[in-house]
C-alpha cells in the first residue's frame, strides 16, 4: 500500500486525528515551537478551504511578522516537511498549493516505528509469560532442552504466546502434560490454520462430543465431555 493511502485510511479510520499525531511526535522531527504553531495554522487555513495561505495571512494570526513566516516556511521546506505544489481547477485556470503530505508522512513514519516497538515489547513480555506458566504447570523449572523447544514453536515456527498458552491449557485438560503432546497439537492448529483464540474454539469445539450415557432410575442422563486426544490425529 502507498504511503499516502496508508495515511489516508490511518486517519478515516479514526485511528489518529492530525492534530493527535502531530503533538504526539512533532518534537521527534525536531520541529521548534514556534514553527510547530505556524504549521498548526496551516492546517487550520486548509481545513478552511485555503490551500496556500500567505506569509500576511498566518502572520496576522501570530506574534510574527511576514519576514519572520517566510523564513520559517522556507526552513520547513528545505527541511522536505512542506511543499509547493501546482495543481489546475475546473476552468483548467493554475493554482499553487501547500502540500502537508511530507509532513504527516513523517510523522505516520515515526508512529508507526513506536507502535511496533511497543508491540514487540508486548510480545517480549509475553513469550516471558509462557516458560513461567510452563513451569507452573510442570510444577518445576524447564530443562534447557525443554526452554529451546518452547523457544522453536516461537521463533520459527512462529506460534504467537496466546496460542501456545490455549496448547498448554489443552494438554492440562486431557492430563497429557508433555512437551510432546503440546508440539502436536500445536502441529496440528498450524496445519488448520489456526491463529486465534476464536479459532481455538472453533478446532477444539468440533472434536468434543457430548456423551450421554442411558437415562438412570431416575430419568435423568449423567453428561461428560471428552477431551480429544490430539496424538492419535495420525497414531
Amino acid at each position: 500500500m502507498q504511503d499516502e493511502e496508508r495515511l489516508r485510511l490511518w486517519i478515516e479510520q479514526g485511528n489518529v486525528t492530525i492534530s493527535q499525531l502531530f503533538f504526539q511526535h512533532y518534537k521527534s522531527l525536531d520541529i521548534q515551537d514556534i514553527d510547530a504553531m505556524l504549521l498548526m495554522h496551516m492546517f487550520s487555513f486548509q481545513a478552511a478551504g485555503a490551500q496556500f495561505p500567505t506569509p500576511t495571512d498566518l502572520a496576522d494570526r501570530m506574534h510574527l511578522t511576514e519576514n519572520q513566516v517566510s523564513s520559517i516556511l522556507q526552513k520547513l521546506m528545505q527541511r522536505g516537511l512542506l511543499e509547493i505544489q501546482q495543481g489546475e481547477d475546473a476552468s483548467g485556470v493554475l493554482f499553487e498549493q501547500f502540500s502537508m503530505f511530507p509532513l504527516l508522512n513523517r510523522l505516520m513514519t515515526i508512529a508507526l516505528a513506536k507502535e511496533n516497538a511497543e508491540q514487540a515489547q508486548d510480545n517480549r513480555t509475553a513469550e516471558g509469560e509462557v516458560f513461567s506458566l510452563f513451569e507452573q504447570e510442570f510444577g518445576r523449572l524447564l530443562s534447557p532442552m525443554e526452554c529451546e523447544t518452547i523457544a522453536m514453536w516461537i521463533d520459527q515456527d512462529g506460534h504467537s504466546a496466546q496460542i501456545i498458552k490455549a496448547a498448554l491449557k489443552e494438554a492440562v485438560l486431557a492430563q497429557k502434560l508433555s512437551l510432546r503432546y503440546i508440539d502436536r497439537i500445536l502441529f496440528e492448529w498450524k496445519k488448520k490454520n489456526v491463529k486465534t483464540l476464536a479459532d481455538v474454539e472453533k478446532q477444539t469445539k468440533s472434536f468434543r462430543t457430548i456423551n450421554v450415557q442411558p437415562p438412570t432410575t431416575h430419568g435423568t442422563a449423567v453428561k461428560k465431555a471428552p477431551f480429544y486426544n490430539w496424538l492419535e490425529e495420525r497414531e
